[in-house]
């Protein structure tokens, strides 16, 4: 009865967890570490002291969570430097980034460089992670490849979730917060035994919040001014099972859906395409430029005459069983079983405009979904010499996605725009007019017939047909693989100061492709009575004509998709693994080196994908590998009350997957090598002062690109986009970054305890594009985070006051070109050897900003 006796001695289940299984825990939300020694992670699959585990890891513990206002891992990035997250299109395109190393989320088919694992059980794509994260016991950020023993394709790393496990002891909390941008939050937990060996917990969360962005909606038919709300409500339950002295099983399930606007984007430079947009529109349309077309003060108005509705639903159950097997060395069986199905439905408004241009519909024809499968077994045992461990791991997936596209009533004049203005641009003797694309459709035109109508703006010699109003395609794609891998990871006590641990992963991926890409309603007629009329095009504007088929034939309306089938199958194994060594000089000071290799597996452009104006004969882009070797100190001080911890890392990546937006399509290109190098460094200081904790870390980054050229990339024609690429750094990688925090909390008397938090983040200056344009840096910032806490001592209850960026930091999170809206890259080399030149770069610049200030009052309650 050993497991029953512990549990019956302890405040939580995840205490017993963390003894005897694995678990996270600790007894209660604020009884956080008070030493070095009571940091326990389980960063290689078992219990170990924080000092004793030789790679890089960023712990923190539910405490240090709560003080700076984690709900997600977004909120996350402001307690581990290195690391960014980002949302782009919809909170459903969420980016992880580790050291400048991630993949942009805008596209299913790429799985994530940085892993997410919550309870044991991989997340296939960050947003699948994305969520109210409830009630944790602790995070742990593991930096550097981890592929060896969490999941799959963690070549950059992995955000290691804990959350509180059920507990014997009957327990319940409640939470409401109160904030501005009419925030409102509720929550609740309940936990306690149904029998002698079983326990349950229950956790139910909803949360409202008005928009940041105010909207103007220009053409309509929007109604809403605001954007990025948010609406969500999460349920969590979980089972606790002993039904012997030797086996624990741990039930949760859960559901989660989100009901919200977002994304619209703000102009940061608006360009010469303004006074068609201008024209076209109900109001501005958008920012209007500065003088000379230049950069434009912050703002947090934006443009968006079409909705930006999202709908996220979120659901899975996942098992864990721990045998303890006496017989067999005292060796523990452990087995994950998950199943989890994420969807989204998405609105948009493409053109992040007040003009009627393109768009989105939220109607269920945008978005994708994500059904997963996972099992994994491991055995693991220890003798006096040796920490063994084996695994068998293997899931099931599948993708679906649709993408569907609407021309709005404007879309035909402002291409004609577009056009006739790029003619008179080069020198043609046309005029600009929103009425020549029916010049170029004309059936039978002739070169005649065309150069009259062009001189005419289209009022003679044209009548051929625009681009219709409505939906214009309906695509849908779907992707199934399966993946298998073996794994151990073993550790040898050479002596007792010395240790060897060696890690092996072999995988084996299976994946498959079937997509329909259809035009419909004649989406793609333009397009064909376009180039039917080639030759005359030619015989008028000669090079130019190229411009005009390729801009008319865009993916969006190109006929060559008309009815197009796309079926690809492909299968690739791999095998990663890792070999360290520690050297424990002291009880205080230990070193380590290590070699990993990591990587994340092959898959396929979810999207329209030309060359030219001819649709690419496959989707398919090739695994990433990344080789890691870190070299590190790991010091405990002053009476095991300071932590003191630097590494030393360099990691090249070869393929690696950049999923980059050109302003018309996402392309995916594999970029031959990607390179960084640097230093973490993490420091804890728990003072001699009663309740006072200072905690921070430093990274040094230095990302950057390996020169490639043209005939280096899978396709040779996406170079001129990339050409900044070879030699720079890398983007979201900034050259310094580091976190800090400061958190009190002690006993004033009188039956009451008075805490207080800051949480601080500085990043110097990094670029937020993957094409690495100059409009896209983001200057250096820093990001403030504080709370102060008024409660009893035994926790009854709690007031706190607290704020979010409290210096409201001007910011941006990720920055793009505006589609359609000019062009960065020229056709040809430029002087300073790439195809970008500041003086002729029309394009115009919108970005998805980062949060303003939030504040706010929470209550909590605990019996």
């Amino acid at each position: 009865m050993r497991l029953h006796n512990l549990l019956r001695s302890t405040a939580s289940a995840a205490v017993m967890g963390a003894v005897a299984f694995g678990f996270a825990g600790a007894a209660s939300a604020q009884s956080g570490p008070t030493t070095v020694d009571d940091i326990i992670v389980t960063a290689q699959k078992r219990e170990q002291n924080l000092q004793d585990v030789p790679i890089v890891v960023t712990t923190l513990s539910q405490e240090s969570l709560q003080n700076a206002g984690v709900h997600d891992i977004k909120d996350l990035q402001i307690l581990t430097p290195g690391m960014t997250v980002t949302s782009t299109q919809s909170e459903a395109s969420t980016t992880v980034r580790i050291r400048g190393v991630g993949t942009v989320g805008d596209n299913p088919g790429l799985e994530s460089s940085v892993g997410v694992v919550i309870d044991g059980v991989y997340r296939s794509r960050n947003s699948v992670g994305f969520g109210d994260l409830g009630e944790m016991s602790r995070i742990e950020v593991l930096k550097g490849p981890q592929g060896t023993l969490f999941g799959k394709n963690t070549s950059a790393g992995v955000i290691n979730i804990l959350t509180e496990a059920p507990s014997f002891v009957p327990g319940f909390n409640a939470e409401l917060t109160s904030g501005n941008y009419g925030q409102i939050g509720m929550s609740a937990s309940v936990t306690g035994p149904l029998s002698d060996t079983l326990a349950a917990r229950l956790y139910v969360a909803h949360r409202e919040r008005d928009g940041f962005y105010n909207v103007n909606t220009g053409d309509g038919p929007r109604t809403l001014t605001e954007d990025a709300t948010q609406d969500f409500a999460t349920i969590r339950g979980q089972l606790l099972w002993l039904p012997t002295d030797s086996i624990s099983m741990r039930l949760i399930a859960d559901y989660a859906e989100r009901s919200e606007y977002c994304c619209v984007g703000v102009q940061l430079r608006t360009g010469p395409t303004y006074p068609f947009i201008d024209g076209l529109s109900a109001g501005t349309g958008q920012a209007p430029p500065a003088a000379g077309f230049g950069a434009l003060p912050f703002s947090r108005t934006a443009y968006a005459n079409r909705d930006t509705g999202q709908d996220i639903e979120d659901k899975g159950v996942s098992l864990e069983v721990n045998v303890d097997l006496e017989g067999f060395g005292g060796a523990t069986l452990t087995s994950v079983t998950s199943a989890r199905e994420w969807t989204s439905s998405l609105g948009m408004d493409v053109d992040y405009t007040g003009a009627d241009i393109v768009y989105r519909n939220n109607d269920g024809e945008y978005g994708y979904g994500v059904k997963n499968l996972t099992q994994e077994f491991r055995l693991a045992g220890a003798t006096d010499r040796v920490d063994w461990l084996v695994g068998l791991f293997a899931t099931k997936e599948e993708i679906d996605r649709t993408d569907s596209w609407y021309f709005g009533a404007d879309y035909t004049p402002f291409m004609s725009f577009l056009l006739s203005a790029g003619l008179a641009g080069g020198g043609a003797p046309f005029p600009v007019s929103p009425g020549t694309i029916g010049c170029y459709t004309a059936v039978g035109q002739t070169a005649g017939g065309l150069g009259a109508c062009l001189t005419t703006g289209g009022a003679v010699g044209g009548g051929g047909i625009g681009f219709i109003v409505g939906q214009a395609y309906r695509d849908a794609y779907q992707q199934e693989s399966t993946s298998f891998a073996v794994f151990t990871n073993t550790s040898w006590h050479v002596t007792d100061a010395f240790d060897i641990t060696l890690g092996l992963r072999y995988t084996q991926d299976d994946k498959s492709l079937d997509g329909q890409q259809r035009n419909i309603n004649g989406g793609g007629n333009t397009c064909s009575a376009t180039l039917a009329n080639a030759g005359a095009i030619g015989a008028v504007l000669g090079a130019g004509a190229s411009t005009i088929l390729g801009t008319i034939c865009l993916p969006w309306a190109n006929s060559a998709f008309n009815n197009r089938t796309v079926a690809e199958e492909f299968d690739d194994g791999e095998l990663s693994g890792t070999i360290k060594a520690s050297y424990r000089l002291s009880d205080s000071v230990m070193v380590y080196g290590s070699y990993a290799r990591g990587y994340k597996s092959f898959g396929y452009n979810l999207d329209r994908v030309q060359n030219g104006i001819t649709p690419a004969a496959s989707l398919l882009f090739p695994s990433e590998v990344v080789d890691s070797y870190e070299a590190g100190i790991k010091t405990t001080l002053f009476n095991r009350s300071v932590l003191l911890n630097a590494t030393y890392f360099d990691q090249t990546f070869t393929d690696f997957q950049l999923n980059t937006f050109l302003g018309t399509a996402f392309v995916v290109e594999s970029i031959p090598e990607l390179t960084t190098r640097g230093v973490d460094a993490d420091f804890l200081w728990f003072t001699p002062i009663d309740g006072l904790s200072l905690q921070g870390g430093v990274t040094y980054t230095d990302a950057k690109y390996g020169n490639f050229t043209a005939a280096d990339l899978t396709s040779p024609g996406n170079f001129p986009q990339l050409s900044l690429l070879p030699g720079a750094r890398a983007s979201f990688a900034p050259e310094w970054s580091a976190t800090g925090s400061v958190n009190f909390d002690r006993s004033i008397g009188n039956g009451l305890r008075i805490g207080m938090s800051l949480a601080a983040k500085y990043s110097t200056e990094y670029n937020t594009g993957s094409d690495l344009l100059p409009y896209k840096m983001q200057d250096a910032l820093t990001l403030l985070n504080g709370r102060i806490t008024l409660g009893t001592d035994d926790e009854r209850w709690t007031v706190e006051i607290w704020g979010q960026n409290l210096t409201d930091e001007e910011y941006v999170q990720v920055a793009y070109n505006g589609p359609l809206q000019g062009s960065a890259f020229q056709k040809t080399v430029q002087p300073n050897g790439t195809y970008y030149n500041p003086a002729l770069d029309t394009q115009t610049y919108d970005a998805f900003l980062g949060q303003p200030r939030t504040y706010g009052v929470t209550l909590r309650a605990r019996f």
